[in-house]
């Protein structure tokens, strides 16, 4: 090669180099704001905590599971995650000698994930915190998605989720409008020794409801409240709504031979209906599909129409 051959390879790999170095400086430069308001910056990271069951789901359909070291609990699809990574408890009894022992660069985690005590302890030791806002909405779960992707450096996948998102949920409105009767709905959190925990206002069980056409009967409260016999027949709901629990799953015999629901509505048909809880209440990319499989429960005449309602969020490829 020429001294001159010699001099232009130099120069251009001096340039290659100073691009790398930009880039990376670039990917050091990433700064989220996260549901307590913080600005919190962060490089590329390779070695994630995902805390909550959305956050992992959404890490997963963007193809970016190889990063993660550690899940949560609630961190339940897909269910090879439960399978393949190393589990840090349930999201808001975290341990943080567990999650600082996996050497993580990040802590992903749905607001709410605590206790408290942890997380002053992980803000202490300087290792990226971020707190995925919870807001149980349309907007707040294309929000989600597009946060979860921004932290991961896959915004154009990010995108591609939250456009097959949003395409579900515009499919979902116009499976909403051809409802003929709204049905009115309680949904169950708990139902021990008579006692009966049910969800108000500001809930995922509410939004849920309302995202497949439902009617919450419980609007007088935000959160989840017992509720007792007598509010519980005022309300008059049509359908009882619950998760599944395996072995402790709600079973039709169970609720409505007791006082609590004996005179309700849903007694007289024995409607009781019991779903997967992420699946349900995750608001994750698959919500609008579970909002569609409840709104077939809610109203058996969608059927047909639900029956071309396919999901473009189970379908859709975003991992590349």
């Amino acid at each position: 090669m020429t001294r001159r051959g010699i001099t232009r390879a130099l120069q251009c790999a001096a340039l290659a180099s100073g691009l790398v170095l930009s880039v990376a400086a670039a990917a050091e430069d990433v700064v989220i704001r996260d549901a307590r308001g913080r600005d919190v910056t962060i490089g590329h990271p390779t070695r994630i905590v995902s805390i909550g069951g959305a956050v992992t789901e959404i890490l997963y359909a963007l193809g970016a599971e190889d990063r993660i070291v550690a899940i949560d609990t609630t961190s339940l699809y897909p269910p090879k995650a439960t399978a393949e990574k190393p589990n840090v408890g349930y999201m808001r009894q975290l341990s943080a000698e567990g999650v600082l022992g996996l050497n993580p660069q990040l802590v992903l985690a749905i607001a709410g994930s605590g206790p408290k005590e942890t997380i002053d302890v992980i803000d202490a030791a300087k290792i990226p915190l971020i707190l995925v806002p919870e807001t149980f909405s349309e907007a707040g779960m294309l929000d989600k998605i597009r946060l979860v992707a921004k932290v991961a450096g896959l915004d154009a996948r990010g995108k591609c989720l939250a456009d097959a998102v949003s395409s579900d949920l515009a499919a979902l409105r116009e499976l909403r409008a051809k409802m003929t009767s709204p049905q009115r709905v309680m949904f169950v959190l708990s139902f021990l020794d008579g006692r009966v925990m049910v969800a108000g206002k500001k809930t995922a069980a509410d939004e849920i409801i309302k995202l497949a056409g439902g009617v919450n009967v419980v609007d007088n409260f935000d959160g989840y409240k017992i509720m007792n016999d007598e509010a519980i027949a005022a309300a008059k709901p049509d359908l009882i709504l619950s998760m599944e629990r395996g072995k402790e799953t709600l079973q039709s015999e169970q609720i409505f031979a007791s006082p609590s629901f004996a005179l309700t509505p849903a007694a007289k048909t024995k409607r009781l209906v019991a779903m997967d809880g992420l699946y349900l209440l995750g608001f994750g990319p698959r919500t609008a599909a579970a909002a569609r499989d409840l709104a077939v429960k809610l109203d058996p005449a969608l059927s047909s129409e639900a029956a071309s309602f396919k999901p473009a969020s189970l379908a859709v490829n975003c991992r590349q």
